[in-house]
């Protein structure tokens, strides 16, 4: 057999990068720092003629091959040890049809990216809360993010697909292509293939009116009980989630205040400004705003809000459920775990995925959980590995409190960590069986295996 790392130097017009390669220490490094791997190759691709190249590579000499977006996987699947890792971070060309309102982007693109193209049309394609998300890992796990209550979903935005399959073809799916690869790819992660181009829907975001309020952590219980019955039914247009965040030091935050706990409700109102105070006013009157930085911010400002807090080379670990209805009990269980908040980066979110996202059948696409009220993220970020013990023990007590009260078992699959592997089958839901029998056709080896993974259906 020949060496594939000699067969992609030759065949590849990205750089392969080795280990003797000085640049190979950054090129094999993601967000996580917890996953120090030792790829044999990282592969910059180009083009699709790249990607083609690094699956049949991959396939044909069985090394595992890990695909990387933007690099934002918890679990670590962006990198792998003595395999290829697929980088496609020079894919992030972002094209923008503002009379049909569709966006063609790199399978490599950043949520920032898309921001950055679309924002000087007054359109934004619904994304997720930080800018250095990757697209890929953000559509194809779902997308959730500020404008879902209004517009859905990432994937319920996603027009067609261009993938490069397992035997290296690559296809085109959509609605009326390949119209089962299209299903599974909104919401059954990156099993099925590279996505190399997607095309979305754009929407008219320009400038919104949104930002945290901040209120004591002893007013948690009234703001969670306001937060959860006010979001049921508030305008549409309002994307809003809830959080524990140490106070950083910021110009808005009083000086007597940096590093108290609060918490918080992160708005993001993309409506006529002149409504944002009526909006918000249920809210507000929720327990008395200590500080706040809410006003009239651009699209891209507010997706990169908190940019800062999730820097790469931190320690990451984090637990993820749905939640059916947000109890009594379970308010107690947030509040009694969220006054242990351990860093300022470390946070609970509890995303709405109500209003828009509630309109798409369970299933009309892989994402099945359309019932679901909110999705809830124990998020553990800090800098220090000798604390890894402690903060990952806040993150699964956390979890295992308020797990009992969610009435689902599975979870958001881009909110998972590594030793969440074997929770695939709830995660994915109603729509596993479904989602196994279309691997087994795209890909029945499992060559795309380094993921929240779905094995091949069998016979």
């Amino acid at each position: 057999m020949s060496d594939p790392i000699k067969v992609l130097t030759d065949t590849v017009r990205g750089p392969v990068i080795t280990p003797p390669d000085p640049e190979y220490d950054d090129a094999r490094s993601v967000y996580n720092a917890m996953h120090d791997r030792r790829p044999s190759a990282v592969v910059r691709c180009t083009d699709s003629a790249d990607v083609m190249a690094v699956v049949a590579a991959g396939r044909e000499s069985g090394l595992d091959l890990a695909i990387r977006g933007g690099g934002h996987s918890v679990p670590g699947y962006g990198t792998i040890d003595d395999g290829l890792v697929l980088d496609l971070s020079r894919m992030n060309s972002v094209q923008v049809d503002p009379v049909k309102r569709i966006a063609r982007v790199g399978g490599g693109a950043t949520l920032g990216d898309v921001d950055h193209a679309t924002y000087p049309f007054g359109l934004a394609a619904p994304g997720g809360v930080v800018s250095t998300t990757g697209v890929a890992g953000l559509t194809l796990g779902g997308g959730i993010g500020y404008l879902t209550r209004s517009v859905g979903l990432t994937i319920d935005n996603l027009l067609s697909a261009d993938v490069v399959l397992a035997d290296g073809r690559q296809v085109t799916a959509s609605d009326y292509q390949n119209e089962d690869l299209f299903w599974a790819l909104r919401g059954g992660g990156g099993n099925f293939g590279v996505v190399t181009n997607f095309e979305f829907q754009l929407h008219e975001v320009g400038d919104v009116v949104g930002g945290p309020l901040f209120y004591n952590f002893d007013d948690a219980r009234a703001v969670l009980e306001c937060y959860r019955d006010y979001i049921a039914r508030a305008p549409e247009q309002l994307g809003c989630f809830f959080g524990w965040q140490i106070a950083p030091d910021l110009p808005f935050i009083p000086r007597d205040r940096i590093g108290d706990l609060f918490c918080v409700l992160v708005t993001c109102w993309n409506g006529p400004h002149e409504e944002a105070e009526k909006v918000l006013k249920p809210l507000r009157d929720a327990a008395e705003v200590q500080t706040e930085q809410v006003g009239v911010v651009s699209f891209p400002d507010m997706n990169s809000a908190f940019d800062d807090l999730v820097p790469k080379g931190m320690q990451n670990y984090w637990k993820a459920d749905f939640i059916s209805e947000l109890t009594d009990d379970a308010i107690t269980a947030h509040i009694e775990h969220g006054a242990k908040t351990p860093h300022v980066s470390s946070s609970m979110h509890l995303h709405p995925i109500n209003g828009a996202a509630q309109r798409v059948g369970p299933d009309e696409t892989a994402f099945g959980h359309r019932d679901k009220q909110f999705s809830p993220v124990v998020v553990g970020i800090w800098s220090d590995p000798e604390d890894n013990e402690a903060n990952i023990k806040w993150v699964k007590d956390y979890y295992d409190a308020i797990h009992p009260h969610s009435g689902s078992e599975g979870g958001y699959i881009n909110f998972m960590s590594g030793d969440d592997d074997d929770r695939a089958q709830v995660n994915y839901g109603v729509n596993y069986d479904r989602l196994a029998a279309v691997k087994k056709t795209y890909d029945p080896e499992n060559v795309f295996h380094v993921n929240q993974n779905i094995a091949p259906a069998s016979g």
